[in-house]
């Protein structure tokens, strides 16, 4: 077509463009467009976090989804679940810092002296095994002057504020304070660190960030664990909590995306894996895919399929069992293997998802098979992780507002929406 007949028509607007668009978020500051009147207007305090009675702003899943609509009819959250910087101060109040959360594991407090470090939201934290072997857990924070004590994760015999030198025994007294002389109205027994309540259930080292916390307070795993997963404690107990598995090796991911699309990835009961993961689906049988809803937990379940490989090698085994427990933990066990991931949320758009391999103790050192297991895994963090981004990528256009469940398999996807909204719903 030449210069002098090309003509550009420019359309009318769609109707659902129109009624869809939204402002586009700037992700690079932490100032944010002001929220419609069915959302979240201010930002929730950045204090210690604690469970006190919800904030009296408007919650942002007012009107926006409607968890009681069956499936079938039910659309899902608006993408607006995805991309609001308030959406998720929200989560973290009253999602986050309300009962147990996982946060790593024992092997990286095997010994005293253990410790390792976190964040969740504006929570920094330590967790470290003190000289009498207790688990223990703080903020990271001194209380001088709010310097981050440790960082990383390793060996300490005391926690030294590299600020200004204060010291801090593995059970949170203050130790030392320096050049405090001439200070008045000082009592070093109420300057230790700011405890958090720490449990354990098998592997999994879980936190509560609610308040009010005494420093010696102990809590039995089976509490703990009954309170995080609900009915299912039992069912994951028996089907995937194995003492005999070795842990092996950490791999962590970081995602341009919101946590959650991780999250609703995995919870689609293996819908996207003949599409996205052809190696995967190779090892499945994907016919006898099936998923079991229960009070915080959700367990789909995959027969492995016909093993062709000429040399023997089956990482996934005759079944394959993977349990979501709400709202960001996963545990897959499959074969000689469980893994685990976490999905920590590092902004609107931003997550990390560290993933814990385990393996039974007989094959730990059988490196040629290791290897080439996590070689199979890692392409598949690598497939979703192009998919979670270009969902995330998706979500912030003007053209998509919701869309819908796939009934006989996205269950467990609805199931974890109707838990956040209850959630937030506060």
């Amino acid at each position: 077509m030449s210069m002098a007949t090309a003509m550009f028509v420019i359309k009318p607007v769609s109707p659902l463009i129109r009624q869809c668009r939204k402002p586009r978020l700037n992700h690079h500051h932490a100032a944010h467009t002001p929220l419609s009147l069915n959302r979240v207007a201010t930002h929730l305090p950045t204090s210690l976090p604690s469970a006190a009675a919800p904030s009296a702003a408007k919650s942002p899943v007012d009107d926006e989804f409607d968890p009681e609509v069956p499936i079938e009819e039910a659309s899902t959250p608006p993408s607006s679940w995805y991309t609001d910087p308030s959406f998720l101060d929200l989560e973290l109040d009253r999602v986050f810092y309300r009962g147990w959360q996982a946060v790593g594991c024992t092997d990286q407090v095997k010994s005293p002296q253990d410790f390792f470090t976190g964040r969740l939201g504006n929570v920094e934290f330590v967790v470290c095994r003190d000289d009498n072997g207790k688990i223990r857990a703080f903020h990271n924070v001194c209380r001088h002057h709010a310097s981050l004590l440790a960082s990383g994760s390793g060996r300490k015999s005391c926690f030294v504020c590299p600020y200004h030198g204060w010291t801090y025994a593995l059970n949170g007294a203050l130790l030392r304070a320096t050049r405090i002389k001439g200070i008045r109205n000082f009592d070093v027994k109420e300057f230790g660190l700011i405890p958090l309540k720490v449990a354990t259930w098998g592997p999994f080292v879980l936190l509560n960030f609610e308040k009010d916390v005494s420093p010696d307070q102990e809590v039995e795993s089976d509490t703990a664990a009954k309170e995080w997963t609900g009915s299912c404690v039992d069912i994951l107990a028996d089907n995937c909590i194995d003492p005999s598995l070795t842990y092996l090796c950490r791999r962590e991911y970081t995602l341009e995306c919101n946590w959650k699309v991780f999250c609703d990835n995995y919870l689609d009961g293996g819908y996207h894996v003949p599409y996205a993961h052809k190696g995967l689906a190779s090892g499945l049988n994907l016919d006898s895919y099936s998923t079991t809803i229960h009070e915080k937990v959700s367990l789909q379940i995959c027969e492995g399929g016909s093993n062709d490989s000429v040399d023997d090698f089956d990482r996934l085994g005759a079944k394959a069992l993977y349990a979501f427990i709400y709202p960001n933990f996963m545990i897959n066990r499959y074969g000689p293997w469980m893994d685990t991931n976490l999905v920590v949320p590092l902004g609107p758009r931003k997550c990390r998802v560290i993933f814990d391999y385990f393996l039974t103790d007989s094959l730990k050192d059988d490196k040629v098979f290791v290897e080439r297991s996590l070689q199979d895994s890692e392409r598949v963090q690598m497939e979703d992780i192009v998919l979670c981004e270009g969902v995330q990528k998706g979500l912030e256009s003007p053209a998509y507002c919701r869309g819908r469940y796939a009934p006989t398999v996205e269950n467990a996807m609805y199931h974890f929406h109707g838990l956040l909204y209850h959630n937030l719903k506060g």
